[in-house]
């Protein structure tokens, strides 16, 4: 028997757009508004001529440019919603805002552990020349993270993932791909999240060890050590928040059955995750605020201005 897009057949109404149309767009027009400002401000700064140039704040300038993009693509996803579900800008800009979804998410990802990376290499090997703090090739990495990510993530751009023949269903999911997307995810998960997570987590340890053992630094060392340590916390903060829920939540909500009264709280709780993921770009330029370098005086200096 043919699944039927509304689940007629279903003993009990086992979609949620209700409370889509309702969680949504509040959440991504909110976001909108403070990614914008707060992304399109830290970029400002990021390109000053005079702004100090690291390795670091290459790492950051890359992950704002990322979540500008992003966030821009929100009032189109916000509008699907407050059309009752119904998308009215044609197959090519649907498919662009699902790519766009994903490529920032794993593009933050990546950016935001290396920057773990690099401030863990600050920290454990101070006086050591590694390749991954040197500015040429902090370049050359995020060249690489960029090509990786919109490679791997082009089947979305080419054909789509919401299984519907119905162009205007755009950001739904239509059951019968749940199964598809499973194998998808399971390889996704690993590689754009797990691992990833674990690395966050062992800079994380052998940073606070490090730190631990450090007596009395002297003041600038302890400057750099503050900044490196703010940017493994703030960044481990981030994927517990952000992307720890959501990576869980879609793939418990892949392996249930899409129509199962054991889905409906999942299926709830995977949209508010969505929205705290995407929350992510808005979050960033906190950890700009405390941890790039120069930043924090650059906008007070605006401010004053």
């Amino acid at each position: 028997m043919a699944v039927n897009d509304n689940f007629t057949n279903s003993s009990f109404n086992c979609t949620i757009d209700g409370f889509k149309q309702v969680i949504y767009p509040v959440m991504y027009l909110f976001i909108f508004f403070l990614g914008a400002v707060g992304n399109g401000l830290s970029i400002y700064v990021f390109f000053q001529p005079s702004q100090r140039k690291t390795s670091v704040n290459i790492y950051m300038q890359n992950l704002a440019v990322s979540d500008l993009m992003f966030v821009s693509t929100l009032p189109f996803r916000a509008t699907y919603f407050l059309l009752g579900s119904h998308w009215i800008f044609g197959d090519i800009v649907c498919r662009i805002m699902t790519y766009t979804l994903y490529v920032n998410m794993y593009c933050s990802i990546y950016f935001l552990t290396v920057l773990s990376v690099v401030r863990f290499i600050a920290i454990v090997y101070p006086f050591k020349h590694w390749k991954v703090t040197n500015m040429k090739y902090a370049r050359i990495i995020c060249a690489a993270i960029w090509v990786f990510v919109l490679a791997a993530a082009s089947p979305l751009l080419i054909t789509g993932i919401s299984g519907y023949r119905n162009p205007a269903k755009c950001l739904d999911l239509h059951p019968s791909s749940t199964h598809k997307l499973f194998m998808m995810n399971s390889f996704v998960l690993v590689v754009g999240f797990i691992l990833p997570f674990c690395t966050i987590i062992v800079c994380y340890i052998f940073a606070i060890k490090m730190l631990l053992k450090s007596r009395t630094p002297q003041r600038k060392k302890a400057v750099c050590h503050k900044k490196a340590l703010s940017t493994i916390i703030i960044t481990l903060i981030l994927f517990l928040l952000c992307f720890l829920p959501y990576h869980i939540l879609r793939t418990v909500h892949l392996m249930l059955s899409s129509c199962s009264q054991a889905n409906l709280p999942v299926h709830k709780a995977l949209v508010v995750a969505l929205c705290l993921a995407a929350m992510n770009s808005c979050l960033d330029p906190i950890l700009y605020y405390f941890a790039a370098e120069d930043f924090k005086a650059r906008i007070r200096s605006l401010y004053r201005r």
